[in-house]
């Protein structure tokens, strides 16, 4: 079995980097990994790759820094070339990003068996380009990878028991990386931290990075809480400008605001801080997968579960909500008796289910 593996950013890497692991175990399965370029980052050399223990894409793509449209349709052409070449069994794709619908045009237009991992996610909210992603790599799937119930359900509500596909509620493979992850994590040097009791958070998502009041309210939130308890903040150098353009004021010495980490040193950060905030999707689960309670600077999530299980709230951008979020964030539980994710057995589930397939 030949599967061709579609990564476009350097998450997908992350979670990919758990089933590649996984393949390997498997000598009668040949992967090809496309590297897109649809987040390139200086960050993915070959240090990257020896120190995640990920295997080195077999082809780079070079296409980034376009509009949706330009990427998405250079993306398809170049990964179309690379299939024809490959004639793979298998295209698998990871998530929502340009890249992964990309991928899920290419198989299906040249009738190659689709699997899409984290398939059924929904956050409802058509305006973001990755529900449009996900919803159309969902409808040409073979197989559909679902990471929870909440997932399998929305597939079910939407009618795909009557398409010609199948449904497996595999796990999600964040959690089986954040396992193999943790045993490597490094603790970063570059910064102090003034106690081992702190806050981490990550702000990166448009609709508060490109909302002026929305960014000012949060960071006054912040500030209230650094008064407190340090906070532990790793921002892009686009948000930073956007913070100076804005004149939006982070000047409290216990709020610390630094360059982005890498990964292993930014499972440290979750792993050591008392509470997390964040509008990432991922780091929302992670939170969860370190037993951490999380605050979600979001108005949804795709993680409903998380929220309905007590283990995160969601909060917007309004800061008194924020604030009290922190305040009452000890009843927050994690309750892992929920077992919400696959217990670390994600990509296992999946490698026997492709194995298995008719």
């Amino acid at each position: 079995m030949k599967i061709l593996t579609i990564l476009g950013a350097r998450p997908q890497f992350i979670k990919a980097g758990s089933v590649s692991r996984e393949i390997a175990k498997h000598k009668e399965i040949e992967e090809i990994i496309v590297h897109t370029g649809q987040h390139y980052d200086a960050n993915m050399s070959d240090i990257f790759f020896e120190e995640m223990q990920i295997p080195k894409p077999d082809y780079f793509l070079g296409i980034g820094g376009k509009s949706h449209g330009a990427m998405t349709g250079q993306t398809i052409e170049k990964i179309e070339e690379v299939a024809l070449k490959e004639n793979p069994d298998w295209i698998m794709v990871y998530g929502d990003t340009n890249s992964t619908l990309a991928g899920a045009l290419v198989a299906s237009k040249l009738h190659i068996k689709l699997a899409h991992i984290e398939a059924g996610l929904r956050s409802f909210n058509m305006k973001m380009p990755e529900e449009v992603n996900r919803i159309l790599t969902d409808r040409v799937s073979n197989i559909l990878f679902c990471p929870t119930d909440a997932a399998v359900q929305n597939l079910k509500n939407e009618g795909y028991d009557n398409f010609d596909c199948k449904i497996v509620k595999s796990g999600d493979v964040m959690q089986d990386g954040a396992i193999f992850y943790k045993n490597l994590a490094k603790k970063p040097s570059h910064f102090t931290l003034h106690t081992d009791n702190f806050i981490l958070c990550t702000i990166h998502r448009a609709e508060n990075t490109d909302d002026e009041n929305r960014l000012r309210s949060i960071f006054e939130a912040l500030e209230e809480i650094a008064k407190q308890k340090q906070v532990i903040l790793p921002l892009h150098p686009r948000t930073k400008k956007i913070l100076e353009k804005t004149h939006t004021s982070h000047s409290h010495p216990n709020l610390t605001i630094i360059d982005p980490v890498g990964y292993l040193e930014m499972v440290w950060l979750i792993d050591n801080c008392s509470l997390v905030m964040t509008d990432s999707g991922g780091l929302q689960k992670e939170a969860y997968f370190f037993g951490k309670p999380c605050v979600t600077l979001r108005d949804e999530t795709e993680w409903v579960e998380l929220v309905e299980c007590g283990a995160n709230v969601l909060v917007g951008a309004d800061k008194g909500k924020i604030v009290e979020a922190y305040k009452n964030h000890s009843p927050l539980t994690t309750q892992h008796s929920h077992n919400l994710y696959g217990g670390g057995k994600a990509s296992e589930k999946i490698i026997k289910e492709l194995l298995s397939y008719e």
